[in-house]
């Protein structure tokens, strides 16, 4: 029991402070986060496109069901503060995914791609920061995906959606605010286990702790 408590916390550097350790990223963070970013960009190139089949079907049902469809586009800065757990890794990751969705080209222009990741990165961040990057659970993460969801939503709403109805705001936040908890959320929770369990993360807090389990 003490085992897993001490496997834990996030590894420091000597006569540093264990409380602060989430703000010092070190080289092996950078990289590994931008990989995460990087990989997570090439996704969303393809959901770019994948997500107009599924889109036509929604919206004729009920308009603000394509909310559904959001998930694959959040899920990086939550899986990168799972794996990294520094302060700012959530919105790192889910900018530079979208940098690369914007550099190689998308129906949606560059700087509203950029804005876009912006948004949703922060409000994944903001859920880690109010655990004070501490906790790393199944339901911090389903919170942080929701998080995201829900900020993205509201610029969705503020940018593409300007002037809608109650009933569809409705349909459309809780729509989204379900397919972020669930996909980059509790997806993103399971993912970084798997990686995790690899040994590919060792050198990290997330790898040790699955280390620890098994």
């Amino acid at each position: 029991m003490s085992t897993s408590t001490s496997a834990s916390t996030t590894a420091t550097t000597p006569g540093s402070s264990p409380s602060r350790s989430y703000l010092r990223w070190r080289i092996v963070d950078i990289v590994v986060a931008s990989v995460i970013g990087v990989a997570a960009g090439l996704i969303f190139l393809a959901w770019n496109v994948g997500y107009l089949g599924p889109k036509a079907l929604l919206e004729p049902l009920l308009p603000g069901l394509q909310g559904l469809l959001d998930g694959p586009w959040l899920f990086a800065g939550v899986l990168g503060g799972l794996i990294i757990r520094k302060a700012g890794a959530a919105i790192y990751v889910e900018l530079l995914a979208a940098v690369v969705s914007a550099l190689i080209g998308n129906q949606w222009g560059g700087f509203l791609t950029l804005e876009a990741g912006l948004v949703q990165g922060l409000g994944a961040e903001l859920i880690f920061l109010l655990f004070f990057y501490r906790r790393w659970s199944l339901p911090v993460a389903i919170l942080a995906g929701a998080g995201a969801a829900l900020a993205g939503g509201i610029n969705n709403l503020i940018l593409w959606y300007a002037g809608s109805g109650p009933t569809f705001t409705i349909i459309y936040l809780i729509s989204t605010v379900v397919s972020g908890a669930v996909i980059a959320g509790a997806l993103s929770w399971v993912l970084a286990r798997g990686i995790a369990a690899t040994g590919a993360l060792d050198r990290f807090g997330s790898g040790r702790e699955a280390r620890v389990r098994v």
